[in-house]
């Protein structure tokens, strides 16, 4: 059983009050404290290595996704490696939403996308939905956008969420 105070720390002590009292902790209990000592110590060694900073640069973000591809390219990571990872990746996402975002999908790559994922062509989309061959092909050459009651019919052919149609509006 080990006691949270070295041996010289001990003496010291008990040499000023004979009364007092070590409280000791158990086996378990230190393997925890070393645990927690060894995240801390991975957490630091990874904040040295890479500083988690607000990213204000392309270069500096670039950086930052090799040190996350290099983390996450680890098969058994610990608590202090994760919470690196963890905090690097908010900083990495906060940049991108900023500076890189992303457009939404026009309705005729939401519907090609669709399509594709279920494996049904227009021919049977058209004969599954009723909704017209020529709307159909309008949509998908970007030539027409859906109409509400559109995309109501496509969210409950492709078992979608409406929302997911209605980006464009």
């Amino acid at each position: 059983m080990g006691t949270i105070f070295s041996a010289s720390a001990r003496a010291i002590l008990y040499a000023r009050n004979p009364r007092i009292k070590f409280p000791s902790v158990s086996t378990r209990e230190m393997l925890s404290m070393r645990i927690k000592r060894l995240d801390r110590d991975l957490y630091l060694e990874r904040v040295k290595e890479f500083p988690l900073t607000s990213i204000r640069s392309a270069q500096h973000c670039e950086q930052a996704q090799a040190v996350l591809d290099k983390l996450l390219s680890k098969v058994n990571r610990l608590n202090g490696e994760e919470l690196y990872l963890d905090a690097l990746s908010d900083l990495v996402a906060t940049y991108e939403d900023q500076h890189r975002a992303i457009e939404p999908a026009s309705d005729a790559d939401l519907l090609q996308h669709l399509l594709e994922a279920k494996g049904v062509s227009q021919a049977q989309l058209h004969r599954e939905t009723g909704i017209a061959k020529s709307t159909i092909s309008e949509i998908l050459s970007g030539k027409k956008p859906f109409s509400r009651q559109m995309m109501r019919t496509l969210a409950k052919y492709f078992n979608v969420d409406v929302s997911l149609l209605a980006v464009n509006l």
